[in-house]
């Protein structure tokens, strides 16, 4: 029988438009147009300024023929530039392409073919990095290869010689860019909001794309559900020690805008400039990785400024952060909220939701009940864990193992020209993380394991595979394994596990290691590179597969890599 509604009432142009994360600024623009909205160094813009710089940037590359269908990639640290990105591009029609600063020319020339983005703006410390890339493009390509348009951002804390060398290039530098284009630009709101706003990818690995594409959709929920979960009040100042390439900063480049707040930007990150943008600027927010956190409770007294003036609210995810490290946090004054999502769920998208109840525990079942991954974010509508053999939901038990699988709004459309993979990854009404857990009794869900081998270093993800094809290509190696092992800075790094050729000379083990780690460097970026090599033969099953597991139990009794004391 058909369902009927009370109505018959049409959706029409007074009560119905694409949702997106757009509007935010022209609001934010509106109510404060002279508070201070990006804050980089001795730059600072207002709403108004900001707005109209976006508007600048939306109207430059429209000029240029790019919109619905274009990508423009942007390689950067946190500039304001990279902020300005979020908007201007989508306000173009075009989709905003984050690329990693950390990973390798080849890696990078893979990322703008498969994206064919059109043009590439690059900070200025980073320009060699985007000239080898093209230069690879070039030579895969043989003679149809049009180079995209580069554009250059100066940055008065980078060495001038590196602009002059890239303006001799003939890239545009990204001021002069936005000149060329109208502050008071009349962009276009998506039509549909199921139009795509962003492209990212989750590895960078080449041998199966994983270009993740978000909708405007997705993005105005997602920056609207931020402050909800993490009591981010209007004119919040938020600290951009998350690098915004990751995720689109978590979707936290429109919740700033939603929530008229202060974004400072920090181009490098250190325990140091954390402590001294707390006091200069009375930050209320940030985010960051666990391995940062671990950094904040380890600093020595110089570089810190304690006690805090204030509470200071941080969400970490990335990783599952050590109870220890949450303690240390919570002991500085620190007040941390736990988070877990995927690149493929517009980040961070369960949290380990504080309970009043948990208050009067000991601090030590407080930091152990929020290294949990929680519960669902309340802008998603489905979160569960089901048996990989059934698809079944797993009991609330907290021992029965299952995947971590999402379904609703903030999950993504796809990955870009991957139809495989989109078929694997949405089976049965699901997307799959690939991420092992348990449900807890209280319905919170934790992970036990993550089912691809991904070692997460610093909060960036590794594939294992990725490093073992390239050790595989040293003259020296006949068979390699690497696993994840604990890692005092890191959290974890990789660790090969290596079975020599025979008739190489064994003897000096050390300078092997150091060999293979050298060769490494030069295929891989470097926080993929093994921090430790250990040679011998590789437990096999029956049927010749490599015993992951007996590495990792191997590995977790070699102990931590140590930091070093230098």
């Amino acid at each position: 029988m058909e369902m009927r509604d009370i109505d018959d009432l049409p959706k029409n142009a007074a009560n119905y438009m694409a949702l997106t994360p757009l509007w935010f600024l022209e609001r934010a623009a509106t109510v404060h147009p002279t508070r201070k909205a990006v804050i980089h160094g001795s730059r600072t813009y207002t709403w108004l300024q900001t707005y109209q710089r976006c508007r600048r940037l939306a109207s430059a590359l429209s000029k240029r023929s790019i919109g619905v269908g274009s990508s423009v990639a942007i390689i950067a640290p946190n500039v304001p530039a990279l902020y300005e990105a979020h908007f201007g591009i989508p306000m173009s029609g075009a989709v905003v392409n984050t690329i990693n600063i950390r990973l390798n020319a080849s890696t990078i020339a893979f990322l703008l073919g498969h994206s064919q983005s059109t043009i590439v703006i690059v900070d200025q410390e980073f320009f060699n990095l985007a000239e080898d890339a093209l230069r690879i493009m070039k030579e895969k390509s043989q003679s149809n290869f049009t180079p995209p348009l580069v554009i250059v951002i100066a940055d008065e804390s980078c060495n001038p010689e590196t602009l002059k060398y890239a303006l001799g290039q003939g890239a545009i530098e990204y001021e002069k860019f936005l000149e060329s284009g109208d502050p008071d630009f009349a962009w276009k709101p998506p039509q549909d909001e199921w139009q795509s706003i962003a492209l990212g990818y989750t590895s960078g690995t080449t041998a199966s794309p994983k270009g993740v594409v978000l909708h405007h959709r997705g993005a105005y929920l997602m920056a609207l559900s931020n402050p909800i979960i993490w009591e981010m009040n209007e004119g919040a100042v938020y600290l951009w020690t998350l690098p915004m390439f990751h995720c689109n900063g978590w979707c936290f480049p429109w919740t700033l805008a939603a929530v008229c707040g202060i974004n400072i930007c920090l181009r490098q990150v250190t325990a140091k400039g954390i402590y001294s943008a707390i006091a200069k600027y009375r930050v209320t927010h940030f985010c960051a990785a666990p391995v940062v956190l671990n950094s904040i409770v380890n600093a020595s007294p110089e570089d810190t400024i304690l006690p805090l003036p204030h509470v200071v609210r941080v969400m970490t995810a990335g990783a599952a952060p050590p109870p220890s490290v949450l303690s240390g946090m919570s002991q500085k004054g620190f007040r941390v909220t736990h988070t877990y999502g995927l690149s493929e769920t517009y980040g961070p998208s369960t949290v380990c939701a504080w309970k009043p109840e948990w208050d009067s525990l000991p601090p030590e079942t407080q930091a152990r009940l929020n290294a949990r991954q929680g519960v669902r974010y309340v802008g998603l509508e489905c979160l569960d864990v089901i048996s990989t053999q059934t698809g079944e939901p797993v009991p609330a038990d907290g021992k029965t193992i299952g995947e971590i699988v999402f379904r609703g709004n903030i999950v993504m459309k796809g990955y870009l020209k991957n139809p495989k993979a989109n078929e694997e990854t949405f089976a049965n009404g699901w997307f799959h993380s690939g991420d092992l857990g348990v449900k807890n009794p209280d319905g919170y869900i934790e992970i036990k394991d993550r089912s691809k081998d991904i070692i997460i270093s610093g909060g960036e993800n590794i594939s294992s595979v990725e490093v073992e094809n390239s050790l595989y290509l040293h003259p020296a190696v006949m068979e390699a394994s690497v696993v994840a092992r604990a890692d005092e800075r890191w959290g974890e790094s990789p660790c090969a596990f290596v079975t020599l050729k025979p008739g190489v000379d064994k003897s000096d083990e050390q300078r092997l290691a150091e060999d293979i780690m050298k060769f490494c460097r030069s295929k891989m970026p470097a926080y993929w590179v093994p921090k430790s090599v250990i040679f011998g033969p590789l437990p096999k099953t029956a049927t010749g597969k490599i015993q992951k597991h007996v590495l990792r139990a191997k590995a977790k009794e070699l102990g931590p890599v140590r930091m070093s004391k230098l």
